[in-house]
Parts: structure tokens; C-alpha cells; sequence
């Protein structure tokens, strides 16, 4: 079946958004749609513009005989600005407090349009790296992790607090909270990773660091390499944190029950990023 152009354009922009940093070939596209090489190079500009300037993301080029196009998602720094503005005035909400200081956050994790949102912008932030698995921990940090992955075409492993026998043999570790101080185990399922992968790290909230650094160390038994950590809210902490390169979305500074207010802002995402992210 020979495709119009128009449809041709369409086709191609599903496909790649749906398959990012995967790299396909032109001879793929040239064998679906019977078209010569060189009307799919042009059909790809087109995309390609199309793409940096609604805020979408790219097509980057490999050259050679193995070459072919992949999409890289993107997102404007001005796109990510207003929606981060948008989540931190989510979060301040005073609504949101509960006893002891606590805040719910349910809700937006349960928000897909949200949570694609976050996805995005965080997987944008690594998109260049060489990644092979997004990792998080039970059980709030999963949707977070899972919608990373996804913009990043990769799968996502969950690290478990206790092993269960649906597992198979894990790999434990025990580990020292670090704002409690407590000692915790945490588990890893040994089909779930292989040796030597590059991992990205991916979590709802952190405080110390300390969960983060125990799935560090959960890592070293596989001999794997931290790629990156994201998380998609901080929180203010005095002492030192366990945890010094890292991205965060947001910026819980100050949490005040009494007066039931919540100070919110950005967090580092925003250092030293060009107009793409």
C-alpha cells in the first residue's frame, strides 16, 4: 500500500513517540511505507522541526551503515517552568496536611495527565545518558518510575522492604534511614537486574538521602552504575545530606501545622539548563 505523504508524516510521528531513543533504520520506514530513502530524510525534517519547536522533543541522526533516527523527548524550559509553578501551587495547598506534619500526595500520583507530565520533564533531564533500567523503591515511587521508564523506553525494577517468595532469590541489604536514624533491610529480586546495567534511580520524595543510598548499595551487589537520581520532591534538611548529585522537581522548604502553611518551589532542575532541557 502506497502512503500519501500527509499520512506517511503521521505515521511516523506515532511510531517514533511511541518508541523513544529506540533507533530505526530508514530502510524500516522505506520497506512500511514504499517509499524511496531520500522522501523519508525529508519527511523526517519535517518532524524534526516540528518536534524542537512545539517543545516536543527532537530526532536525532546516527550516521552509517547500522544509523537510522531516533526521537529524544524534550521539553522547553519555559514548558517545564509553568508546569513545575503549576505543581508547586498543587502542593502548597494547605488541604494537604495531615497529622505530624505529613502531606498527601496521592492524588497527584494518581493523576495520569500529571504523572506523564513529571515523567517527561525527568526523563528529559537524562534522556543523553546510557540507561538501561529505571529502579525505585516500594511502594510510592512506582508510578514515578514507571511513567520515567516509559519516556525513556527502558523497563523499571521495584526494590521491595521485605522479599517475598513470588521473587524467586533476592539480594538484601540493610541500610540506616537518614532522617530517622533507623536501621531498615531492603531486597532486590536477582532476575530482576543483570551485572553491570546502568541504572537510573527514580523516587517520590526524599529527605536524607538515606533510602537512595541504600539502593546504592543494593546496586554494588550487582555491580551496577548509578546513571543518575531523580526524585520528584525534596525536602528542606539542616543536617548533611546523604545524597549530593541528584535532580529534583520541587522544593518542600518549610511545612508549618500550626498555621497550616505550606512553603513550596522549584527544585535544582532548573541549574544551569539551556532553552531545551
Amino acid at each position: 500500500m502506497k502512503f500519501r505523504r500527509s499520512e506517511r508524516l503521521i505515521d511516523m510521528t506515532h511510531f517514533l513517540m511511541n518508541h523513544p531513543r529506540k533507533l530505526v533504520s530508514l530502510t524500516h520506514f522505506s520497506h512500511i511505507y514504499q517509499s524511496a530513502k531520500s522522501s523519508i530524510s525529508e519527511d523526517l525534517v519535517i518532524i524534526k522541526n516540528t518536534f524542537e519547536h512545539q517543545g516536543i522533543g527532537t530526532v536525532q541522526t546516527v550516521p552509517g551503515a547500522a544509523g537510522g533516527v531516533k526521537y529524544i523527548p524534550r521539553v522547553k524550559k519555559e514548558n517545564a517552568i509553568q508546569f513545575v509553578d503549576h505543581l508547586c501551587e498543587l502542593i502548597s495547598n494547605p488541604d494537604r496536611l495531615l497529622p505530624g506534619g505529613y502531606l498527601y500526595m496521592t492524588d497527584l500520583l494518581g493523576d495520569s495527565q500529571i504523572l506523564n507530565e513529571v515523567g517527561k520533564i525527568l526523563a528529559s533531564a537524562v534522556a543523553d545518558r546510557d540507561i538501561d533500567v529505571v529502579m525505585t523503591v516500594a511502594t510510592k515511587g512506582i508510578p514515578v518510575a514507571q511513567t520515567v521508564a516509559h519516556h525513556l523506553s527502558v523497563p523499571f525494577i521495584v526494590v521491595r522492604r521485605d522479599s517475598i517468595a513470588t521473587e524467586g532469590s533476592t539480594v538484601s541489604i540493610n541500610y540506616v534511614s537518614g532522617s530517622s536514624k533507623r536501621l531498615q533491610m531492603m531486597s532486590l529480586s536477582r532476575r530482576s537486574l543483570q551485572e553491570g546495567s546502568k541504572v537510573l534511580i527514580v523516587d517520590d520524595f526524599m529527605k536524607a538521602g538515606g533510602t537512595i543510598n541504600g539502593m546504592i548499595d543494593l546496586l554494588n551487589e550487582f555491580n551496577a552504575t548509578v546513571e543518575g537520581i531523580t526524585v520528584l520532591a525534596e525536602s528542606e534538611f539542616q543536617e548533611e545530606r546523604l545524597i549530593d548529585e541528584y535532580i529534583s522537581l520541587v522544593k518542600i522548604k518549610d511545612v508549618n501545622v500550626k498555621a497550616k502553611q505550606i512553603s513550596v518551589s522549584a527544585g535544582n532542575y532548573f541549574s544551569g539548563i539551556n532553552e531545551f532541557l
